[in-house]
């Protein structure tokens, strides 16, 4: 599995080559949280947004799909006592509905066969007026050709299904049924689009 094969160099990205907007990303999303919320997180990835978001809530659970993630996630946070990591599929939640405060999922839309299932899946688990925090590095191209990371994933066996710029990504949230979300922009060498959708106590047609 690809992400497997890289979670032990994607600090280097985290850290080094996109560092400045990963750090104002990790403050921007700590402080949509609020000290109880319950907060579920999806394909967190080595932990860079888990153990920020950790130290602004009471409970987290952190999952993804990929073990060697998780394994790197472990190292993050093995000194945090309110955070638990799983594995879990975001199309096939298993949480029971309304369970959460505040759910995020970073940088997984774009690798979705179908990002619809995913969200009704994070909207499901979230309570009524709790909040889907959905950020996205987005690709805005340069002379024509993707930034030079996505090249090298694409390389790499990264398959990434979508790309967005913040028009598209704005545009993807309204005709998947959520055209109240709310946007920020995190610019910087591979900016980041945070969707911050409020739970309505509606069912959306099918």
């Amino acid at each position: 599995m690809f992400w497997d094969n890289v979670a032990p160099l994607y600090n280097f990205f985290e850290n080094i080559y996109n560092g400045s907007v990963n750090r104002r990303l990790c403050q921007t999303v700590a402080s949509l949280m609020d000290p109880e919320d319950r907060v579920l997180e999806c394909a967190c990835g080595a932990g860079m947004l888990t153990t920020h978001i950790s130290k602004n809530c009471r409970k987290l659970i952190a999952t993804d799909f990929s073990s060697g993630m998780l394994k790197q996630a472990a190292k993050a946070c093995k000194d945090l006592p309110n955070v638990t990591l799983k594995r879990a599929d975001i199309t096939k939640l298993r949480c029971k509905d309304n369970s959460f405060d505040k759910v995020v999922a970073g940088n997984v839309i774009h690798l979705l066969d179908d990002p619809a299932t995913a969200l009704r899946e994070l909207e499901r688990v979230c309570r009524p007026g709790g909040r889907l925090i959905i950020p996205t590095y987005i690709n805005f191209e340069r002379n024509g050709s993707p930034d030079i990371l996505v090249r090298i994933f694409k390389k790499l066996g990264a398959d990434f299904k979508q790309q967005f710029d913040f028009s598209t990504y704005q545009e993807f949230f309204s005709q998947a049924g959520y055209p109240n979300a709310e946007f920020i922009l995190i610019e910087g060498k591979m900016p980041c689009a945070i969707a911050i959708i409020t739970k309505e106590d509606v069912k959306h047609e099918s």
